[in-house]
């Protein structure tokens, strides 16, 4: 996620905007907006002064910035030592003869384990693979220069965590605003959260936004 903060001038607010909306190619349902200097406060010294108005953008949680495409990083040594842990990890599970797969996809390495004996190793709502996933992570990003980032899926899990998310979200923003109250779901990883903002991104009537900690970081349903 972009955590970087961005200024932008222009000689009213909404040029201001739009000119970052432009340099950021996004819209305006994916930034937090704030009036830095408000183009209707004038003194004595500001009228006589070039009109100037500054708006700080910052991405909401779950949307980036358009990057350029970057060549991939060369993941053979990563991957390497991903085998061998899966390797370790497997042949010493009480169930045997599980198959897993990995694939890079530039600095992504998703790794997969179809087998449907291996829903266990998946967890309430995803804890138990969550934790592997961290732990692969860990193994990816040991003494690397450039971070790798691991997405482990097990029995499909993530395919069906999506659409029960997305199926969430949908509901709960109907909710919201049927009732004009907002509500608050319960705490998730960073994936599952950047599932549901992306779902409301561009929602008419809501907007999403997260509060506190990991790992009992939360997203929250509002009105606009």
């Amino acid at each position: 996620m972009d955590d970087k903060t961005y200024v932008f001038e222009g000689k009213t607010t909404n040029e201001a905007i739009e000119k970052g909306l432009k340099e950021l190619k996004t819209t305006k349902y994916k930034v937090d907006i704030k009036v830095l200097e408000d183009e209707e406060k004038k003194t004595f010294f500001s009228i006589l002064a070039t009109k100037v108005v500054k708006v700080e953008m910052k991405f909401k949680e779950g949307m980036t910035k358009k990057e350029e495409k970057q060549e991939p990083m060369d993941v053979t040594q990563v991957i390497q030592e991903l085998k061998k842990f899966m390797e370790d990890f497997l042949a010493n599970l009480p169930t045997k003869g599980l198959n897993y797969e990995i694939k890079p996809e530039g600095n992504l390495i998703k790794i997969d384990i179809k087998d449907d004996k291996a829903a266990y190793l998946i967890g309430y709502r995803g804890e138990t693979l969550n934790s592997l996933q961290s732990i692969l992570a860990n193994i990816a990003s040991n003494d690397k220069q450039e971070k790798v980032r691991i997405l482990l899926n097990i029995s499909n899990y993530r395919e069906k965590r999506e659409q029960d998310l997305k199926t969430l979200a949908n509901k709960i923003a109907e909710s919201v605003t049927r009732n004009k109250k907002s509500i608050t779901l319960e705490p998730m990883i960073a994936y599952d959260r950047k599932i549901v903002h992306s779902v409301l991104q561009e929602h008419e009537k809501v907007k999403t936004y997260s509060i506190g900690k990991e790992p009992y970081r939360k997203v929250v349903v509002s009105l606009k």
